[in-house]
């Protein structure tokens, strides 16, 4: 899942099952038999977290293929229809609904937006009843001599643009299809072993991409278009189904990015409009270099073919999630025409591609669970997401999406904001990870006091540091590529899992370069230090320094994000309405008494906007005052900010007495014309 700073991008795809021919849901209504009693609770827990009573002897899904036809062609009007012919067996079943999503981690999967549910076997209505501890499972009883059940119903696409699953997935003009959204299955067999064949009627003239496999339709440059029948996708397993989103629309792109000699990649460009997709020549040529330099950084691949599905519209929520196969992207609608929006989107490809290796195939043991109702265990997050961030980010410099500057300046952001945050005082990276299922949904208020999911930016540091240290310890002999080579490389070939533990991972540094891992990472993950851990920069022959003048990312960062960031200052963060979103304790905007949840009205008497709050910082320096009127609620409040030290900019400046490592880092690995 991609993050920005203090913002996480999370996974947020609607989508919902169809009627298709033969449905009884406009039929006339039948007797329906009285519902079943609930169980007190569907599964027994997989482990201590899931704290569930194991559940009656139930009737499991009967072999064979489920088929579910899912038809989107209501999606502009915020429906999906979904239509599930399940094999069974008589007697007691327990259908779920997917909670936990692989890269959304946490119990996400949008329930509520579950409508019309309606249940069928033999030509006859069933009655169902929900699982009163589970609010995913519903429970039927299968009469005797009926062999499959029907199970439709709607699904409410959400409008809202922020969010995780329940956030907004689809517009007048294009659809992003997340299968969890859509698919209601049997208990068992397992996700792996419950084989569906699917198939998706979408408008008709819209194209779509995805990594599924169209029946008829071999892997090539074109994407293919919707007619009046649905489209037959490949049987494949739930696992991979759901692994396997859709993106569709009236206006599709393909840009093909295989490599020479190696398996076949797309980028895959979706929007509300044709000007969007607008891409340049040096842009391909970036993700191009992105894929070489991704294939040679890890030796292999565990993916028979790859597609960016990268959707370009402001009515979706903005964010990366990560597939075997594929990833769903989305960020604003003009990325590829806005400087803005593209810089800010740079690192979004980069960081959801590395996830094909490090997430995706090798996963931590608590994420492994093998099904969508396990509870998963965020204690590793600081390796699937933090490892992710810094070798996204490193590869983002090393395909040229990021100049070495750029990449600086975005590390010296991330630097800056950690090392100013009173929250490290008492929650230590790892408690975010451990928490993690709970810190994606906490509010964006006081987030500088509370900590939220640190992992993707700390773990960045952490990993620098990594690096640095494996460089220095093998005289440049050796670095983290090789960790990565030994790690995620191995022999090429389809999607697969391989679980890891953290005793794993210290094995395999140390098979790299021995040196006393454990202690490192244990401390660095414990630590309650009031600073951040700025030893992988420092080492890298860098320091961390402030001034007047912002580097070549910060205002890009914040007209792209709608926001104005004095946290390096006053120590305050507001929107472009003048709201405060985050003022960060012991500094001058929090002593003066402002607080988040304040709406800026007035600067020294002047009404506000962000060049005249602008002026007002800089004349501090020259010993300018800087008074702010506030509407704290119903109430309007002048708050005299002390502060004398001007406009405050993070940037990396170059420590002479040190070999530059940070260079080497970035530089690239492929040689390309």
């Amino acid at each position: 899942m991609f993050r920005e700073h203090g913002v996480v991008r999370a996974v947020i795809v609607a989508l919902a099952l169809l009627p298709a021919c033969g449905s009884t849901r406009n039929a006339p209504a039948k007797p329906a038999a009285a519902p079943p009693a609930p169980p007190a609770a569907t599964k027994a827990a997989a482990t201590a977290a899931a704290a569930k009573s194991a559940a009656p002897a139930t009737s499991q899904g009967a072999a064979g293929t489920m088929e579910l036809a899912v038809d989107a062609t209501d999606a502009p009007r915020g429906l999906l229809h979904s239509r599930a012919t399940i094999p069974v067996r008589a007697g007691p079943l327990t259908l779920l609904y997917p909670e936990w999503i692989p890269g959304e981690h946490g119990p996400t999967g949008p329930v509520s937006d579950v409508a019309n549910l309606k249940v069928s076997g033999g030509g006859k209505a069933l009655a169902w009843r929900r699982d009163l501890q589970d609010m995913y499972a519903w429970h039927v009883e299968v009469p005797a001599g009926v062999t499959s059940l029907e199970v439709s119903f709607d699904f409410i696409l959400p409008p809202s643009a922020e969010g995780f699953s329940s956030g907004a997935s689809s517009t007048a003009q294009l659809l992003v299809l997340s299968w969890n959204q859509v698919v209601i299955h049997p208990d068992a067999p397992r996700p792996d072993e419950l084989m569906v064949s699917a198939s998706l009627k979408l408008p008709k003239g819209w194209k779509y991409a995805t990594a599924l496999t169209t029946e008829g339709q071999p892997i090539r440059a074109e994407v293919p278009v919707a007619g009046d029948a649905p489209a037959r996708f490949a049987t494949v397993s739930l696992t991979t189904l759901v692994d396997s989103p859709v993106a569709a629309g009236r206006n599709v792109r393909r840009v093909d990015l295989t490599p020479k000699a190696g398996p076949p990649c797309f980028l895959d460009l979706v929007s509300d409009s044709e000007a969007a997709l607008a891409i340049t020549n040096e842009q391909a040529a970036s993700y191009r270099r992105l894929v070489d330099e991704a294939l040679a950084l890890f030796g292999a691949h565990h993916f028979e073919h790859y597609d960016f599905l990268y959707t370009l519209s402001d009515g979706v929520a903005h964010f990366g999630l990560e597939h075997h196969q594929s990833s769903d992207d989305r960020m604003a609608e003009r990325t590829f025409v806005d400087e803005d929006d593209w810089r800010r989107a740079a690192g979004l490809l980069p960081h959801e591609m590395v996830h094909s290796w490090n997430g995706k195939y090798r996963r931590p043991a608590g994420l492994a669970t093998g099904d969508f109702t396990t509870p998963m265990q965020g204690d590793l997050l600081w390796v699937y997401e933090g490892l992710t961030e810094y070798l996204g980010n490193v590869l983002t410099a090393r395909s040229g999406l990021f100049s070495p500057e750029e990449y600086r300046d975005n590390l010296a952001l991330i630097a800056a904001r950690l090392d100013q945050q009173p929250g490290r005082t008492w929650r230590p990276l790892q408690d975010t990870a451990d928490n993690a299922q709970v810190l994606y949904e906490a509010r964006s208020d006081w987030e500088s006091l509370r900590r939220g999911t640190d992992f993707y930016d700390e773990g960045e540091l952490l990993w620098l540091e990594v690096d640095v240290t494996i460089r220095e310890q093998t005289h440049g002999a050796k670095s983290l590529d090789d960790f990565c080579k030994a790690f995620h490389g191995g022999e090429s070939g389809k999607p697969s899992v391989k679980p890891y533990t953290f005793e794993d991972l210290v094995a395999a540094l140390n098979a790299v370069a021995p040196y006393d891992w454990k202690t490192l990472l244990t401390t660095r993950l414990q630590s309650l230090d009031p600073r951040a851990p700025l030893g992988g920069i420092e080492h890298g022959g860098w320091k961390l320094v402030f001034t007047d003048e912002p580097g070549p990312l910060k205002e890009s960062y914040d007209t792209a994000r709608k926001r104005i960031d004095l946290r390096y200052s006053i120590g305050a963060l507001l929107d472009e309405e003048g709201a405060l979103i985050d003022v960060i304790a012991g500094m001058p905007a929090a002593q003066s008494g402002l607080a988040p949840g304040m709406t800026l009205l007035a600067v020294n008497g002047r009404k506000w906007s962000r060049e005249v709050l602008g002026d007002a910082v800089r004349a501090t320096k020259n010993g300018g005052a800087l008074e702010l009127l506030v509407a704290n609620g119903e109430f309007f409040e002048t708050h005299a900010v002390k502060y004398a030290g001007g406009e405050r900019f993070p940037h990396l400046q170059r420590d002479e007495g040190k070999p530059d490592l940070l260079s080497a880092v970035i530089g690239p690995v492929v040689k390309t014309p």
